[in-house]
């Protein structure tokens, strides 16, 4: 087990307390906008203790199924027991290398983890491999570009350098990993990314 994968299992515990009322009520309002139609599958990348569980089962409903992806092993283990629902599953996996099929998914969803992705490219490309044609993936961070890298460096440690890519650097990795386009919002309290395939 590497450094990052102890700390984020060190920190499980406590990952869903951080979050405010106020901070789930921004994200169930930017979940809505997705506008996730019933049925559909979710991969929920970098899922840590399942927080998006909830909201997404409320939408893809009891036909639709979520799996979660998280790499450090008991922090996907609590996601697991968490939510022991039929169409919730978890997988322990590292973004980068994921064990789906090709064309398994209509969404791809990353929730306050794509800074901590090692191989960001890569994480890019392989969603784009599990996405059926006409899906997406989309990248959310309740804080900007900026925000989120000073926070980081004040924490320090194994996430002292996991940054977001800048609209730049973004663009450049969804042409390497073959989306037709992407949309960026990148503001003090917000980023969030939306690659789409064809």
């Amino acid at each position: 087990m590497d450094k990052k994968q102890e700390y984020f299992d060190s920190i499980g515990d406590n990952w869903d307390r951080d979050l405010t009322a106020e901070d789930l009520e921004r994200l169930a309002h930017i979940i809505d906008k997705v506008n996730i139609p019933q049925g559909v599958s979710v991969c929920d990348l970098g899922c840590g203790t399942g927080v998006l569980f909830d909201l997404l089962r409320r939408r893809v409903g009891e036909t639709g199924y979520i799996v979660g992806v998280d790499f450090a092993p008991q922090v996907a283990h609590r996601a697991q027991r968490n939510f022991p629902f039929h169409n919730i599953g978890v997988v322990e996996a590292d973004a980068c290398c994921m064990p789906f099929k090709d064309n398994t998914f209509d969404l791809v969803i990353s929730f306050a983890a794509f800074a901590h992705f090692s191989h960001k490219d890569e994480t890019i490309r392989q969603a784009n491999k599990i996405l059926k044609p006409g899906g997406k993936i989309i990248i959310i961070h309740l804080v900007g570009r900026t925000e989120l890298s000073r926070q980081h460096h004040q924490v320090g440690g194994p996430i002292d350098r996991d940054e977001l890519p800048d609209a730049h650097e973004l663009e450049e990795m969804f042409n390497r990993g073959h989306f037709s386009r992407y949309e960026l919002t990148d503001k003090k309290d917000l980023y969030l990314a939306t690659g789409f395939k064809e």
